[in-house]
C-alpha cells in the first residue's frame, strides 16, 4: 500500500517533468506552449460558465421548490419494488445534473443510514456507475459547437438505467 502513495505522490512530478524534457528534446518553446494552452483554457472557462450556473441554479431550484421531494415521492414507489429504495433517488436523479450536488446528498444518506448500509454502498456504486448527464452534454457540446445531439441523450440515459441497475444488483450481492 505504501508504494501506491509513493507512486502516486510522484505522478504529478514526473508527468510536468516528462513534458517538459520532451517538449525540450522536440525543440518546442515551452513556456510559449503552456501560455497558450492556459489561455484556451480560459476561453473555455468563460465559455462554459454560463451553462454551468444554468445547471447550478436549476438543481437548486429543484431541491428548494420541494418539486424534487414531490417527484422522489412519486417514483420511489415504484422504484422501492425494484430494489432502489426511494431514500437514493434524490441523489439517482440529481446525479444526471451535478456530480458535486448528489454527494452531497450521498453523504447525507452516509450520515444518517452508515456509508456500510445497504443504502450507502448502494449509493457510492451508483455514483460510481453513472455520469452527469445533461452537464457533460451540454458543456462538452456547447464547446465543440454540436447543434445536432441525435442519440446521445438516449444512449445517455440506457447507459445511467444500465448503471443504476448493476449498483442494485452489486450493492445486494454485498450486503
Amino acid at each position: 500500500m505504501r508504494i501506491l502513495i509513493y507512486i502516486s505522490n510522484l505522478m504529478i512530478p514526473f508527468t510536468v517533468f516528462y513534458f517538459v524534457t520532451m517538449g525540450i528534446i522536440k525543440k518546442r518553446n515551452v513556456y510559449y506552449d503552456f501560455i497558450e494552452g492556459a489561455k484556451d483554457g480560459i476561453k473555455t472557462v468563460f465559455t462554459v460558465m454560463p451553462t454551468l450556473i444554468g445547471l447550478m441554479i436549476g438543481v437548486s431550484v429543484l431541491q428548494t421548490s420541494g418539486f424534487m421531494d414531490y417527484l422522489v415521492s412519486i417514483i420511489g414507489e415504484f422504484t422501492d419494488k425494484a430494489g432502489l429504495p426511494g431514500a437514493v433517488m434524490p441523489a439517482v436523479i440529481v446525479r444526471m445534473f451535478s456530480s458535486s450536488a448528489a454527494t452531497g446528498l450521498v453523504l447525507d444518506i452516509f450520515k444518517n443510514y452508515g456509508a456500510d448500509s445497504y443504502l450507502g454502498i448502494l449509493s457510492a456504486i451508483m455514483m460510481s456507475s453513472t455520469e452527469t448527464i445533461f452537464y457533460t452534454m451540454s458543456v462538452y457540446f456547447m464547446v465543440v459547437k454540436v447543434k445536432e445531439t441525435r442519440w446521445t441523450l438516449g444512449g445517455a440515459m440506457i447507459s445511467t438505467i444500465a448503471g443504476i441497475a448493476a449498483s442494485v444488483l452489486l450493492a445486494n450481492i454485498l450486503t
